[in-house]
């Protein structure tokens, strides 16, 4: 278990292990890798980010991963593997996220792209974001770099 604190100054708890804050999460967080490059998307307001969302209504976590990655980059899941979850306890409430790493078969390009203005690949991901306006909050804690150093060693 990894405990820290994120750009908004909340507590974040991240684990490799299998739901160890819950059952049900209500988000998703996916580290996209297409043609040995990183794949995230452009958030209008947030900048760059791996893509994401909340789970649906009747929808498992998994099928929200392949549903946002689809909707804010056009890109269809090779494979797609679960990492661990981590969880956010914020001011007024607490955030559970699953954590996947997906292996994108191919990237189409999209009329509209739901919430993002669409794909961005990147070869590297600058370790220091804190201070990098192009990158969303989302980047800018511990669960994209260990998520990434996870990916790297069991996957890549």
């Amino acid at each position: 278990m990894h405990t820290f604190i994120d750009y908004y100054g909340n507590e974040v708890s991240l684990s490799f292990r299998r739901e160890p804050f819950s059952e049900q999460p209500w988000h998703v967080l996916v580290l996209c890798r297409y043609k040995g490059q990183w794949l995230l998307t452009k958030h209008p307001r947030r900048g760059l980010e791996f893509p994401g969302g909340k789970v649906e209504k009747g929808e498992v976590p998994e099928g929200a991963a392949i549903r946002e990655v689809w909707e804010e980059t056009g890109a269809r899941i090779n494979n797609l593997y679960y990492l661990g979850q981590y969880e956010v306890r914020g001011r007024s409430d607490t955030v559970v996220k699953n954590v996947y790493f997906a292996d994108i078969a191919y990237l189409q390009s999209k009329k509209g792209y739901m919430e993002t203005k669409g794909p961005s690949l990147q070869e590297t991901i600058p370790e220091k974001l804190e201070n990098n306006k192009d990158f969303s909050f989302i980047m800018k804690d511990n669960v994209w770099k260990m998520a990434k150093e996870y990916v790297e060693n069991h996957f890549l």
